[in-house]
């Protein structure tokens, strides 16, 4: 196995909103290779509750987008009255206009991919830790196959505040839970940089918490 190309693909698989195409299609073909790949990941016994909807007709894209610019305008304008000063300058300003460039351009995006669950999440942490541990690794596996295929995205959840009616547009039952949507599409970008990130000797802990790791 080559370390230096799967780091390389592990530490650069970036959230992706300002640059992904909105012109380019996607194809088919390239979406069933990834969603291949996503299901390998591991699921708690095995169970393999996932279920995945490939949304391209515009007419659903734009009543899906409708709901998710509500909730995604009122979400980040109570951000910038709750960060002040903060959401004009820095990393924090970035990611506002980040969010508010998608939330813009929804409808825009090629192909939503909606990842779902069987069933509907119940019970205490364990319980529901088991319920979305089902899902999540198959959507990074999902999202490192896009990227090794020139494509991007991210894992939204404003739709999700309005999820029964999104249900409807989509025609999922009531007994199938969603757990996000990926906007996808091919990337302006050639390739993407390592993220900063606090460094892991001060996130880490050995055998008890607060002990330092090295």
């Amino acid at each position: 196995m080559d370390i230096t190309s799967t780091d390389h693909l592990l530490s650069t698989t970036r959230a992706v909103r300002r640059k992904l195409d909105l012109d380019r299609p996607v194809e088919t073909e390239v979406l069933t290779e990834c969603l291949r790949l996503a299901i390998q990941a591991p699921t708690p016994g095995n169970a393999q509750q996932w279920r995945w909807l490939v949304v391209r007709d515009q007419g659903i894209k734009n009543e899906l987008g409708k709901l998710f610019r509500e909730v995604g305008t009122e979400y980040v304008r109570n951000t910038v009255t709750r960060l002040g000063d903060a959401a004009k300058e820095g990393a924090g300003a970035r990611a506002l206009a980040s969010g508010q460039y998608l939330i813009d351009v929804i409808e825009q995006v090629p192909v939503f991919v909606i990842p779902c669950l069987q069933g509907r999440p119940r019970g205490g942490n364990e319980a529901l830790s088991v319920f979305y541990g089902g899902i999540f690794p198959a959507v990074w596996n999902f999202q490192l196959a896009l990227r090794s295929r020139g494509l991007g995205s991210t894992l939204t959840s404003y739709h999700l505040e309005r999820e029964a009616e999104a249900a409807k547009i989509l025609g999922i039952p009531d007994d199938v839970t969603q757990v996000g949507l990926l906007p996808v599409a091919y990337t302006t970008a050639a390739d993407f940089k390592p993220a900063a990130r606090t460094p892991v000797e001060e996130i880490s802990f050995l055998d008890t918490w607060g002990t330092p790791l090295a």
